[in-house]
């Protein structure tokens, strides 16, 4: 049986489904209206578009095929404009549904076309990538790039369910794989010591996509994440913690173009950064800064930049500037204590920055 859990929003609540080869769209099908704008990337399309939109035609849905090129600079204003026209030419209503099947940027890029289009329509999540099933297909957060930077433009839009089917990670690359291992990790430090030890413990099954322990690792991120969601849906306080190595992260993905690093790996570095400044500010004990460091090795993520892949310091901290988390231009970072115990809204002295990013990152 798969497991679920509970996104508790009030009117907004919704399930998320996880496990193999679980039904399709049941808090879609309760409702009216059958028809489907089923947006996914021309990589989704070729390994499962034909298959997951024959599932969801059999569960009663008439499905309307929308594919976009793979890649970040798919998310876009004009490729969701595209997506509106798609839409409104094929009579997608009010009561219709937007199903994002795909990974981390289909999930944003639909999900704000289901949020802005005819004001706002019902939205089935499908991910297919470990860091959406953990992270990005949940907790309403949408959005599209801006040249300025990452997700400036976007809408909080909660979907009417989430169906994780784990054997969908069959097929997904290794480096995408441990990509999202980036994200699982992160629970662990802001949030729960104990599954970061859990983690620690079972770090080489999980490279091997252990059916079982996956579906226990991601239900226990999904949990932590509604949790946190619920607490502070639109991101007022506390779910900011959700963005721990997110600041430098996606500062890197900007000046690299959105195509040199996975998300995952540009927050690896980004967590590094981030336990760095967390052992010099916050007291972090380098015992638990090690411990970060290693797991996220151990999984093969990367920890430092590398000479290949130089990137000064004087843009980083540019772009930082533009960062949704800025006051008065100035970046606040989520640091934390102890593993498990994370602090929003810290602000580092420049050199203190300028220092960890010459030490840790290099």
């Amino acid at each position: 049986m798969p497991t679920t859990v509970q996104v508790n929003l009030g009117d907004r609540s919704y399930p998320i489904h996880i496990g193999m080869d679980i039904p399709l769209a049941k808090s879609v099908l309760d409702r009216q209206g059958n028809r489907a704008l089923v947006v996914t990337d021309a990589n989704v399309e070729q390994l499962h578009g034909e298959a997951l939109r024959r599932k969801l035609k059999d569960s009663g849905l008439d499905c309307v095929k929308a594919v976009v090129p793979a890649g970040e600079n798919s998310k876009s204003l004009e490729t969701a404009q595209r997506l509106y026209q798609q839409a409104a030419l094929n009579g997608i209503e009010r009561s219709h549904v937007v199903v994002a099947l795909g990974g981390g940027m289909i999930g944003d890029l639909a999900g704000y076309v289901a949020a802005t289009y005819q004001r706002g329509i019902r939205l089935l999540q499908i991910p297919t990538t470990l860091l959406a099933m953990v992270d990005s297909s949940v907790g309403g957060k949408t959005g599209v790039n801006l040249e300025q930077g990452k997700n400036l433009v976007g809408a909080f839009h909660q979907p009417v369910e989430v169906d994780v089917d784990l054997r969908l990670l069959q097929t997904l690359p290794q480096r995408e794989y441990v990509s999202g291992l980036a994200e699982v990790i992160k629970y662990g430090i802001i949030w729960d010591a104990e599954f970061f030890a859990l983690l620690e413990q079972h770090a080489d099954a999980i490279l091997t996509r252990d059916p079982a322990l996956l579906e226990r690792i991601v239900a226990r991120c999904c949990e932590i994440k509604a949790e946190v969601v619920a607490m502070d849906e639109r991101e007022i306080g506390p779910r900011a913690i959700l963005n721990f190595g997110h600041t430098l992260g996606h500062a890197m993905e900007k000046i690299d173009g959105y195509g040199r690093w996975l998300h995952g790996e540009a927050v690896s570095i980004g967590m590094r950064f981030s336990a760095c400044l967390s052992a010099r500010v916050k007291g972090l004990p380098n015992s638990d800064a090690d411990r970060i460091v290693n797991l996220l090795e151990r999984v093969g993520l990367p920890v430092v930049f590398g000479n290949e892949r130089e990137l000064a310091w004087d843009s980083v901290w540019k772009v930082m500037q533009t960062d949704k988390k800025t006051f008065r231009r100035r970046p606040r970072f989520v640091l934390v204590e102890k593993l498990g115990a994370a602090l929003t809204g810290c602000d580092v002295p420049d050199e203190l920055l300028a220092e960890s990013w010459h030490v840790c990152c290099k």
